[in-house]
């Protein structure tokens, strides 16, 4: 049987300093296919090339990654500042209007990092431009320095709801995580309910309310040893398992069409 397909919202950068790639990181594919069991597919997440509708039709769930370009604040209705740091309007051309479609038509995605701010943004909420320069947070950005273990290890608590989604998928009500990132949730979107907080408030994790499929999403990385870690191997888990439902689903619907 082949496996469901996973779109894997790809980034943009340069090689050398001038060859233009669209990429996704090995640690994602891995997740997806040794963790999900599902086909996973890097988007080059630029309206040039792809558009909604042909993803939505050409995959069956999608993870949204994290990346170094931030959503432009013009996209929450403010103005860019030096704080804001880079963006990628081609990928925000994408990546929000996915989110909002995959939620009205109950089409599971998985929101790492910068795709946990784009779900925020996408249902009408906002972001802060750098956390650690808020009073009373921490510095969630990864260390210049180290090794790749280094850089990921798991560095503080995110506290859960009792009986929320979260709750109910890791067993547990604190969970330890690898967080990296600048940014992060000012104002909620609509519907979104937030059900993750590290120790200084920042908000961690995230869901749409009310929404007929899988839209869980994380600040942090999980896709990181996602075999093995405890709270990452659950939430992958859970995504393909929503993921080849929508395919089973889609596929039953387009036998009776047939029919």
């Amino acid at each position: 049987m082949q496996r469901p397909i996973v779109g894997i919202i790809g980034n943009s950068y340069l090689i050398n300093d001038q060859y233009p790639t669209h990429a996704g990181g090995q640690m994602n594919s891995e997740a997806v296919a040794q963790v999900s069991g599902c086909l996973p597919l890097v988007i080059p997440a630029d309206p040039r090339f792809v558009n909604v509708e042909e993803l939505l039709e050409c995959c069956d769930g999608f993870v949204l990654t994290g990346g170094r370009p931030n959503v432009h604040p013009e996209e929450y209705g403010e103005d860019w500042t030096e704080a804001h740091g880079a963006h990628d309007r081609a990928r925000d051309a994408i990546t929000l209007p996915l989110v909002r479609a995959c939620v009205a038509r109950g089409q599971p995605f998985l929101g790492i990092c910068r795709g946990f701010q784009e779900v925020n943004v996408a249902m009408g909420g906002s972001l802060y431009p750098e956390i650690r320069d808020l009073p009373g947070r921490l510095n969630h950005r990864m260390p210049p320095d180290g090794t790749l273990e280094e850089k990921f290890e798991l560095r503080h608590k995110v506290t859960l709801t009792e009986g929320g989604v979260f709750h109910r998928l890791f067993g547990a009500t604190e969970v330890m995580t690898n967080t990296l990132h600048g940014q992060g949730i000012k104002t909620p979107g609509r519907r979104i309910v937030i059900e993750g907080h590290a120790p200084d408030g920042t908000p961690e994790a995230i869901h749409v309310r009310d929404a007929p499929g899988f839209t869980l999403a994380v600040q942090w990385h999980p896709e990181w040893n996602a075999a093995n870690d405890p709270v990452s191997r659950p939430l992958f888990e859970a995504f393909g398992k929503a993921v080849r439902g929508w395919a089973r689903d889609r596929g039953a619907q387009g036998l009776r069409a047939a029919g």
